[in-house]
């Protein structure tokens, strides 16, 4: 059983994984000064570089929009993969055997060696498929393409290919890459078994790679061709160990970033309409492969929307027949697993969007997924249909199905608007209806079976309260221009990976004003603190545990930095220790003075520069305890305790001295 890793060996993925080499997939990195870099943002959209790493330190911060932090969460916010996934891709490519807590555990290296054979299978059949789509025989699948409105530019962007009319043309191309052990290839799901053996799943058939969130191809899905052949219009790959059909969505690792970006997930029902989507600029558009959407979907599409009850929109395309309805209505019992809004888009007259693109052209697809409506009215409405209203008890059983579907709408200034248009298509008392809606919170709607009759008593469903799920990473929240305000981690929610140390107080912290010299050095000295702590003596270290700082953000970060230095142990772990003990809101801050340019062109001038600001803090700290002993001086009466008087005034003349050889060190 899986098990939570342990937090050395997380310690250890972030000591030996580059962070310049991960980011550089990504970023196009320049030098920016002494261990800096910097490139575009890969978060939002900019044309003046603002995104800043340090690799020593293993931290990167965006000062454009505020999004900061180590080698794991930048690969969880570009990938969109969980805590333990990217820890564990991370550790597999740097060589390092996770341990787990409780006795729990992890894949094994039979287990990651053996995935890995299959993601170089399919990896090379999807190879093989495309460039298959380019011969002779596949003109049968070009013709079909270019009958729907796709170009061969279309086709090699969603590397669509073909699958030759031949027993085993995908068989001797695998076994001529090394692919011999027939155990291994059946585990593919990519042959099927026969009395003589293996042979090809798909033939003669378009092809469409379904690939997982990283871009990994784990199965394929095909489309039939010819006439002559008997098996299903659409077939997919079969479960394998990299491939669950529950937990997959077509066309995620093209969307993935608008989703993230735009906070809107488009749901259409095949392969042909996420092309049609996408060509006609909906590129949020993914399709479930052989499924309906459910739970594992969910999981998926909460990650990527940020679904943490901040907005996002989740719109369901399907057909307008009886199948295309009752596909809505099965997405709509899991609609309380989102706290993002629910829609859903049907084409006229009945058309998918690749219908829709091919008849009427790209505006009309946007044009589609603009019409949306919410989810939950549609299925008022379809599920009104059952019953007679023309009569008393259809009336009164279409209520006590709409009811519960009306009472758990999220929105709460939507829910009296839509109680009211329930009276009025209903044609009842509003009085009644209200009554209705407010004794059934937290009930499923059932629906009945023949007009004039109400449903049976259903099941219950649990409150509408935020459901639970794989929230995934939230992306660092950009504090507006005075205050850093608290993000989810600061009412409860948890961030995966993070220890019993992260703070979690639903508190703001106004912006320091730099403005005042002292708070400028307060910054300063934590910019030096956080980017360099091997520069510290032991005696510095005693010194800055004892300072006091005066803005409450930087109190905080100081706070922080002392607890991270109880336990810490690689410097390269250090900025992330440090932003683990401060209050969520704050982290940006952290990744800001771990990322922040430093006043100095050389090795020799960073020593100088670190030294005469550590020098300048304590004498920040010296004259605050200059100033409280003169106070007390200024209150004692000398006569009365001559003793502490003359010691008081020792105590003056040290601090007076030590600040006068911090001044000379400088």
């Amino acid at each position: 059983m899986a098990g939570l890793i342990k937090r050395e060996d997380i310690d250890a993925v972030r000591e030996r994984v580059d962070l310049r080499e991960v980011v550089e997939q990504f970023v196009t990195l320049k030098g920016a000064g002494i261990g800096s870099w910097k490139g575009l943002c890969p978060f939002h959209d900019e044309r003046t570089p603002s995104f800043h790493i340090r690799p020593h330190v293993g931290t990167y911060h965006c000062f454009g929009c505020g999004e900061s932090g180590d080698v794991i969460a930048f690969l969880m916010a570009l990938e969109h993969t969980s805590f333990q996934e990217t820890v564990e891709r991370l550790a597999e490519k740097a060589g390092i055997t996770l341990r787990y807590e409780d006795g729990g555990t992890g894949p094994t290296k039979q287990e990651v060696g053996r995935r890995q054979r299959l993601l170089d299978a399919h990896k090379i059949a999807d190879e093989f498929f495309q460039a298959q789509l380019q011969t002779p025989e596949a003109q049968i699948g070009r013709e079909f393409l270019t009958g729907r409105g796709f170009t061969r530019e279309h086709a090699q962007q969603f590397s669509v290919g073909f699958a030759p009319k031949s027993w085993d043309a995908l068989l001797k191309h695998l076994r001529a890459q090394r692919f011999h052990d027939e155990e291994e290839l059946r585990q593919t799901g990519l042959f099927s078994e026969g009395s003589r053996g293996l042979y090809d799943r798909f033939r003669g058939r378009l092809i469409w790679p379904i690939r997982d969130m990283t871009g990994n191809t784990v199965g394929f899905g095909g489309r039939r061709l010819f006439e002559d052949d008997k098996g299903p219009k659409y077939l997919n790959s079969p479960e394998t160990q990299i491939y669950k059909k529950s937990q997959v969505l077509y066309g995620i690792d093209l969307a993935k970033r608008s989703i993230a970006k735009k906070r809107e997930l488009v749901v259409v029902e095949g392969y042909t309409d996420v092309m049609a989507c996408h060509v006609a600029g909906v590129d949020t558009a993914v399709a479930t492969c052989g499924t309906a959407f459910g739970e594992g979907h969910v999981k998926i599409s909460r990650r990527l929307l940020s679904d943490d009850g901040g907005g996002g929109e989740v719109i369901f395309t399907f057909d307008g027949d009886e199948a295309g309805q009752t596909a809505a209505l099965k997405a709509f019992k899991e609609d309380h697993m989102f706290l993002a809004h629910t829609f859903i888009a049907i084409g006229p007259e009945g058309m998918d969007p690749c219908d829709v693109r091919q008849h009427r052209g790209d505006d009309a697809v946007e044009e589609l997924i603009r019409s949306r409506r919410p989810l939950f009215e549609f299925a008022i409405r379809a599920g009104m249909k059952d019953y007679d209203l023309s009569t008393v008890e259809g009336r009164v059983g279409a209520l006590r199905y709409a009811a519960p579907v009306v009472a758990g709408i999220k929105d709460s200034a939507l829910r009296p608007a839509y109680t009211r248009e329930l009276a009025g298509w209903l044609g009842m008392d509003m009085d009644d209806v209200a009554r209705a809606v407010h004794q059934s919170r937290g009930q499923a709607p059932q629906r009945g079976g023949s007009a004039g009759q109400g449903p049976q008593r259903g099941q219950q469903r649990g409150p509408q309260e935020a459901p639970g799920g794989d929230v995934g990473h939230q992306h660092a929240h950009v504090p507006p221009e005075d205050m850093y305000a608290p993000g989810p981690e600061d009412f409860g929610e948890p961030h995966p990976g993070r220890g019993p140390g992260t703070a979690s107080r639903a508190q703001q912290f106004p912006r320091p004003d730099t403005r005042d010299p002292a708070v400028m050095m307060e910054r300063q000295a934590l910019e030096v603190i956080i980017q360099h702590p091997t520069r510290l003596t032991a005696e510095q270290w005693e010194e800055i545990f004892t300072v006091r700082f005066t803005a409450p953000a930087h109190a905080a970060v100081h706070a922080g930095i002392r607890s991270a230095a109880a336990s810490a142990t690689d410097p390269r772990n250090w900025v992330s220790a440090v932003s683990e003990e401060v209050p969520q809101p704050l982290r940006s801050l952290v990744g800001e003075l771990a990322l922040a340019q430093l006043p100095a062109r050389t090795e020799d001038g960073v020593e100088a520069y670190c030294q005469s600001i550590l020098n300048r803090l304590v004498e920040l700290k010296i004259t605050h305890q200059k100033a409280d002993l003169l106070g007390r001086l200024q209150r004692m009466d000398p006569a009365a305790d001559p003793e502490e008087y003359q010691r008081l005034n020792r105590e003056v003349m040290e601090l007076e001295r030590r600040r006068r050889a911090l001044r000379a060190e400088d």
